[in-house]
């Protein structure tokens, strides 16, 4: 874990000296050098300390580099498809994937399906029939629902144009089947 080089370059970022840290924090300089070229392992305490003064949450100094925040821009987005469906894949991270289907009238998003985890939907534009298990609802623009996909469901546009909906899927397990 690289919390010095964190902690350095967010005090560089924010233009604050080890001398004006070492005065907010009432930490050595020679401390605070040791913990950013990664020499040392501060305490929690120390942490606190330090993310209080540089005005961090402590837990982001803890995140490691694959945790932090990504930015998929829009011309980078994978698409797909998948039974006449159009899938662009917005952004995943751990268990979450979301990603906006443009569905063509008449088609559904395959049988009615299960599998584990929870999903929500928005109905960015059409008319879509959406069941799981004994619920069924007609949904159309601006309408969301959502469900635990353990449960059979099923979506399909019942609309004459094209359906399109964003949906987020959490699941702990890897979601290699689904979409």
């Amino acid at each position: 874990m690289e919390i010095g080089a964190k902690i350095r370059a967010i005090r560089n970022r924010k233009k604050i000296t080890i001398a004006q840290m070492c005065e907010g924090t009432g930490l050595s300089k020679g401390f605070i050098s040791n913990i950013e070229n990664n020499n040392t392992s501060p305490s929690i305490t120390t942490l606190n300390t330090i993310a209080a003064f540089l005005k961090v949450p402590l837990s982001y100094l803890l995140l490691e580099k694959q945790q932090h925040m990504r930015v998929v821009r829009k011309g980078e987005r994978r698409n797909s498809s998948y039974n006449h469906l159009k899938i662009e894949h917005l952004a995943s991270k751990g268990g979450l994937r979301t990603m906006i289907i443009e569905i063509p009238p008449g088609a559904s998003i395959g049988e009615p399906h299960a599998h584990e985890g929870e999903e929500s939907h928005l109905v960015l534009q059409g008319k879509i029939f959406a069941e799981q298990g004994e619920d069924s609802f007609v949904v159309e623009e601006g309408d969301s629902f959502s469900w635990n996909a353990s449960v059979p469901h099923f979506v399909k546009n019942i609309g004459e144009d094209k359906a399109i909906i964003y949906i987020s899927i959490y699941s702990d397990t890897e979601l290699m089947d689904i979409l």
